[in-house]
């Protein structure tokens, strides 16, 4: 899925698709791109890399859309039903979650239609518009001996801080610590990045690469990526369509989801480089014995005000109505998000 990322397709990301092809051979892989209203060169971008698919045979869906932000925000009022809310500036707005949500959801139409035919796939590989390397997505796939619900990359864009704090949430279910190294303040998943294991407990990450198994996708369960309903969004409170979609995982308490960090991958060349420097550790013996003192203090002094403000705003809304209920708790953050004609906006 992308929008207004043409540099890193031109760059990196169209070879690496097309490698990641070669590796694992035609017959054996479907990609599926889907490109939402960008400004930029990403659509010619794309447009190339279809056309090498192409070449390849390689089975594909390569699609871009002329629709813009613009256009989805204007839409007449009659429209503007499920996924719109009334926001403090006076509005009706679109909510952002559910907008992506809908467009991920595209992105997983042919693998659920190919089923439909017989056709079946054992992992879905996704990838955000980042610098990453064949070896990179092989050693994902392998993350806990190929058992998991989730095997996510850790991803940078300014390094050392992480980037998707949106999404992941620690083995029980918190925010992170620190945006650094060792980020968590849960033990297991802490110790277990501190023993530089390749399966570090989480219950939601997404984090740049993700690769799940098919079969909730395409099986009765039906998973599907989704947002939070309009009226706890009202609460002033979001949660990421790739935090929820572990939620709803029923894979997710049975096999389990990790961050491999092992797989580091970067929204651009530097902070892919650096995160990998030839011949040493990627986390130098310093930012180890600092980072781990504050992660010590921040888990002795933190007091968790944000989740309790969630918390108490989920309950009230549970009262509102008989039925409401909702399992992506973990997910949601002291937030609301709405579309904008170039990107997105707390409101």
């Amino acid at each position: 899925m992308h929008w207004n990322n043409a540099q890193v397709l031109k760059d990196y990301w169209n070879d690496a698709v097309v490698e990641l092809t070669e590796t694992f051979g035609a017959d054996n892989v479907f990609v599926s791109v889907y490109e939402s209203g960008s400004w930029d060169d990403s659509k010619e971008a794309l447009r190339e890399l279809d056309a090498e698919l192409a070449r390849r045979n390689v089975p594909r869906r390569v699609e871009v859309s002329e629709t813009t932000h613009k256009d989805e925000i204007n839409k007449a009022v009659e429209e503007r039903g499920e996924g719109w809310i009334d926001t403090a500036r006076g509005r009706r707005e679109l909510r952002r979650i559910p907008y992506l949500a809908k467009l991920r959801n595209r992105t997983i139409k042919d693998l659920i239609e190919l089923s439909e035919k017989g056709i079946t796939f054992d992992k879905v590989l996704f990838l955000n518009d980042v610098v990453f390397t064949i070896d990179d997505v092989l050693t994902l796939l392998d993350t806990n001996g190929g058992n998991y619900a989730a095997a996510c990359s850790l991803d940078f864009s300014k390094p050392p801080l992480y980037y998707d704090t949106f999404a992941l949430r620690d083995s029980e279910g918190n925010a992170h610590a620190m945006q650094t190294w060792p980020y968590f303040g849960a033990r297991d998943s802490r110790n277990a990045l501190v023993n530089h294991v390749d399966a570090v407990p989480v219950t939601s990450c997404w984090n740049g690469i993700v690769v799940m198994p098919a079969a909730p996708f395409v099986s009765s369960t039906k998973l599907r990526f989704r947002a939070v309903p309009d009226s706890l969004a009202a609460h002033h409170l979001e949660g990421s369509e790739c935090c929820l979609i572990h939620a709803d995982n029923p894979l997710s308490k049975s096999k389990g989801v990790y961050l491999n960090p092992r797989v580091r991958v970067g929204y651009n060349y530097p902070a892919y480089a650096a995160t990998h420097p030839p011949g040493r550790s990627w986390v130098s013996a310093w930012d180890i014995f600092t980072g781990l003192w504050e992660n010590r203090i921040r888990r002795w002094t933190t007091w968790t005000f944000d989740r309790w403000v969630v918390r108490s705003r989920v309950r009230r809304w549970e009262k509102e109505q008989s039925g409401n209920r909702e399992p992506g708790e973990f997910c949601l953050i002291n937030e609301m998000q709405v579309l904008v004609e170039n990107g997105w906006a707390h409101v």
